[in-house]
């Protein structure tokens, strides 16, 4: 079987997140071809047939056409009982991922605030979720009424994520009556938990 998702325009992680989606509805030795428009994209998409074990080719077609076929390997091969077990577990015990401001990296902050908003969303695509996202800081705002991540982490805590903000941090803001999804802590069961986390991710 041959698959071709066009997923020219799209922003990352876009791409990947569409390829891994129509990947898995793929069996061994299917061929899946992905059209994208630049080069940073058929890059992700071959890491990401590394990653999965696929052999993928990228192919420049023109200035603003580029396509990845990947030949799909070991694709819908799991027994029932075992893709019912990865359903059920999408958690990986002790990953906690800190939350510690509402943009990512520095520099601009409207680019920071993009990329935020792209890694929790690119967080709920995993094959393995993370046990607990603590936000505190300006990452307070990430868990709040009018905050672009909210949907996102709504479906994370739906699917078994514990989510903290920190108590102080929203009274700072003014944000306590503005919480939307999880929880509220404090500092002592900030550093418990991060004693106890067996990895810890910090965008």
């Amino acid at each position: 079987m041959e698959r071709t998702i066009d997923c020219r325009g799209m922003a990352c992680p876009l791409p990947v997140v569409n390829a891994k989606k129509a990947s898995e509805e793929l069996q061994a030795g299917d061929i899946l071809t992905v059209l994208v428009d630049n080069e940073v994209a058929v890059q992700n998409l071959q890491r990401f047939a590394s990653h999965k074990g696929y052999v993928s080719t990228g192919e420049k077609k023109s200035e603003t056409e580029y396509t990845v076929v990947m030949t799909i390997t070991g694709a819908g091969t799991a027994a029932p009982e075992e893709a019912i077990a990865c359903h059920q577990d999408t958690r990986r015990k002790g990953m906690l991922v800190v939350l510690s401001a509402n943009t990512m990296g520095n520099g601009d902050p409207k680019l920071g605030t993009a990329l935020m908003k792209a890694f929790v969303f690119a967080l709920t695509k995993q094959d393995q979720l993370p046990d607990t996202i603590l936000c505190y800081n300006s990452g307070a705002y990430l868990t709040c009424e009018g905050s672009e991540s909210l949907e996102d982490l709504q479906l994370l805590e739906s699917e078994g994520v514990t989510i903290l903000t920190c108590g102080t941090c929203l009274d700072f803001y003014g944000l306590r009556e503005k919480v939307a999804v999880g929880g509220v802590t404090n500092m002592y069961e900030i550093v418990e938990r991060m004693e106890a986390a067996s990895q810890i991710i910090r965008p």
